[in-house]
């Protein structure tokens, strides 16, 4: 766990490094110009699209949570909330965002195989419609241009992705101890305090990784890709753009695709920028607008992740004092 700890922060740190010289390379001026002409008024309404995008994504994690006594949609709205916050914020890999995510759940009664099971059978479903937003980018892009150099390498990726999509929903029961394994790694008594209920990882994966409830939650994540897409778009608009709807939700599904590549680098640092900066250049972008809006991204993932995560540590607090002393 130290070296995974310790590649991770080398990643995290050679990606901000390149994140900076690709902004020093098209001008800081330029870029900086580009981020602050969205003002303060677009940039909340960007902040506000967002909260309503976390809480699409926290009803479809509601929906393969196998909780059967009425616990409200808003833990698993928090819950998200926190994932994506740790995620961004916090200098770990997405994968730690994942199980702090879990440990928000277990704070409300939530027993954390339960936690650790729907995280993993949510992340499948969302990764399934990841890839099906991604196909329909694609063809976004085949409709604008015969380039094979472009267009091959993409259809090569998105094969490749969708051979892992099965992959996953095929082994999603063997990741879940894994995942819950990994979650005691990370956050020890944090994450494994709460009462199994007698019940095993696998057991619950059995129980409740099954068919409709992943169809209706990838649905469900297939909305909140197109709502992370017209984000996107009104990123792009708010910086002076001209892009088009469909040319923000292509480039939206295409970037997670590379950052999907990225998943050991803290904040997906330098490769969200990276990948801005191509796939704007497919559609038109100037390179700075495109590094506007990854920083614009970033501003935002900050000014709503900062406050969610405050929350969060003062109900550890709370919960800490509340716990009379062994």
């Amino acid at each position: 766990m130290k070296n995974f700890k310790l590649l991770s922060m080398a990643l995290a740190f050679l990606g901000v490094t390149a994140a900076t010289l690709l902004v020093g390379w098209f001008g800081f001026d330029r870029v900086a110009s580009a981020m602050l002409s969205a003002g303060i008024n677009g940039f909340a309404l960007f902040c506000t699209w967002q909260i309503v995008v976390m809480m699409i994504l926290g009803v479809a994690w509601r929906i393969v949570a196998p909780v059967t006594n009425g616990r409200p949609l808003a833990i698993f709205v928090w819950g998200r909330m926190v994932r994506d916050s740790a995620a961004s914020c916090l200098p770990f890999s997405p994968v730690g965002g994942f199980v702090i995510g879990a440990r928000w759940v277990t704070l409300h009664g939530i027993s954390w195989p339960i936690a650790a099971i729907s995280t993993v059978v949510d992340l499948t479903a969302e990764f399934a419609a990841e890839i099906i937003f991604a196909l329909g980018g694609l063809m976004i892009l085949l409709g604008r241009t015969s380039d094979e150099a472009v267009v091959r390498p993409a259809e090569i990726g998105l094969g490749i992705a969708l051979v892992a999509t099965v992959a996953v929903l095929r082994l999603q029961r063997g990741i879940a101890p894994l995942f819950v394994k990994l979650g005691k790694r990370l956050l020890g008594q944090w994450f494994g305090d709460a009462e199994p209920d007698g019940i095993s990882a696998v057991e619950l994966a059995a129980r409740y990784g099954d068919g409709t409830r992943l169809a209706l939650c990838t649905a469900v994540h297939v909305l909140g890709w197109f709502g992370k897409g017209l984000g996107n778009w009104i990123a792009f608009r708010l910086l002076g753009s001209d892009l088009d709807l469909m040319g923000a939700l292509a480039i939206e599904g295409l970037l997670h695709i590379v950052m999907a590549t990225a998943v050991l680098i803290p904040g997906y640092a330098g490769v969200q920028e990276a990948g801005y900066v191509g796939l704007g250049a497919l559609f038109g972008v100037a390179p700075e607008i495109a590094l506007g809006v990854s920083l614009l991204r970033r501003a935002r993932d900050i000014a709503i992740g900062i406050p969610v995560l405050i929350i969060w540590q003062l109900i550890e607090v709370r919960r800490l004092r509340s716990v009379p002393a062994s």
